[in-house]
């Protein structure tokens, strides 16, 4: 075995391209779906409880779509999975032209389900995709570089929806606004869909089916005979990305809210701010990355939870300057959690890995009911909101820290 595998090889190129633009692309879709939340309390009238639904329809279909995803890709692939999300990904977005003709919320939530649906396709398939493109050892490089794209689409998401969104926040002229925009990405997506059926994607191996010698040389003990939720340190990524999700959900889904309510900037001038609040995600992670040579993932993974608790704290004090750059901040500490908890919970499972991804990209799930926790409380104060992702943070920082026990159990 070679003492620095390569990233990938030049036959997986072109389709390393394409699947890490897959990583961009729901990037773009999660945070534009923050965007709207703070949109359709304007040209809808609804209360940030309600609004709060957005992200119920987005995240609920990751619970529902899991698992389906999961053994579709184990029956006909990865490409076909990635086809199939994509077009449930450009379905979604042509149905918002129906809804906006019938300004209908509940039409919105429908596409936005459906949308979300293709969302969790592609993340479930995306990973185990991606570190089968190359050498077992290099797979967690791949996942990370893709997931800096990923960042990358949550900085042009909020940046698109507060130019073409947020601008217009009358009711015709603000459904007309998504109409136009959505049928826009909706054509996109279906390019990128059939550009993609058209290449030729070489075999591909399971990156964690290697041979008795290499776990050997790479000091991996994969357990063979314990069954998937036997292995708690799996268990404990499920629930740390049930709980990690939630927390970026609700923090996302109000940070407009914040920014015109405690710091009193128009509503296109907060969705710019996000532009920066993405900006800091997108720094985490590269710093994070560069961080993880010196100190093991799990415990950064502990020592970013306790950073956010403490700016949660921060936030919810309302202290205007102060708090809206913790909030900031917020993101920054964010950054890696979710690839590394999503790392550390497939570690060791050798044939676990693909029905353990479904489950780990389930936890998703969080995300759909925390967003109308919070809006409950943001309906009387914005600011105190940020107390409740604390408890998401705590249990985080316990999955973290206790990751290696959990691993031996």
């Amino acid at each position: 075995m070679s003492n620095k595998p390569a990233f990938t090889e030049k036959k997986f190129l072109l389709v390393l391209i394409f699947v890490t633009s897959v990583f961009m692309l729901w990037g773009i879709a999660i945070t534009m779906g923050d965007v709207l939340n703070k949109h359709f309390q304007s040209v809808l009238n609804l209360s940030k409880s309600q609004s709060g639904l957005v992200q119920f329809s987005i995240f609920g279909a990751y619970f529902v779509m899991g698992i389906p995803a999961g053994l579709f890709m184990k029956k006909f692939g990865y490409k076909m999975g990635i086809l199939l999300g994509l077009t449930l990904f450009a379905l979604g977005c042509f149905l918002f032209i129906p809804a906006a003709n019938a300004s209908s919320f509940t039409f919105f939530r429908v596409a936005l389900f459906i949308l979300g649906c293709g969302l969790s396709t592609l993340e479930t398939v995306a990973h185990p995709f991606i570190a089968s493109l190359g050498d077992q050892r290099s797979s967690d490089r791949r996942i990370n570089f893709a997931q800096a794209f990923n960042a990358l689409g949550t900085i042009i998401g909020p940046a698109i929806g507060s130019y073409f969104l947020l601008r217009s926040s009358t009711g015709t002229e603000g459904l007309e606004s998504v109409k136009v925009l959505y049928l826009a990405i909706g054509i996109g997506i279906a390019v990128i869909a059939i550009s993609f059926s058209l290449i030729k994607v070489p075999d591909t191996t399971d990156p964690h089916a290697i041979s008795a010698t290499d776990e050997a040389a790479l000091n991996i003990d994969h357990a063979p005979s314990k069954k998937l939720f036997q292995h708690k340190h799996f268990v404990g990524a499920v629930i740390a990305q049930f709980f990690n999700v939630a927390a970026q959900a609700g923090t996302w889904a109000f940070f407009i809210n914040y920014g015109h309510e405690v710091m009193g900037f128009a509503d296109a001038t907060a969705g710019n701010f996000m532009v920066l609040f993405m900006v800091m995600m997108l720094l985490g992670r590269f710093s994070g990355t560069f961080i993880m040579r010196y100190i093991a993932p799990n415990k950064l993974l502990a020592i970013f939870a306790v950073c956010n608790i403490f700016m949660c704290l921060i936030v919810a004090q309302g202290f205007g300057l102060v708090s809206f750059i913790a909030l900031l901040m917020i993101n920054f500490f964010f950054s890696i959690m979710y690839p590394t908890i999503f790392s550390l919970g497939i570690k060791n499972l050798g044939k676990h890995t693909q029905q353990a991804s479904s489950f780990i990209s389930m936890g998703v799930v969080g995300g759909a009911f925390f967003p109308l926790i919070m809006g409950l409380v943001a309906n009387h104060d914005i600011a105190k909101a940020y107390y409740l992702p604390i408890v998401c943070y705590c249990v985080i920082l316990y999955f973290g820290y206790n990751f290696n026990k959990l691993k031996e159990a």
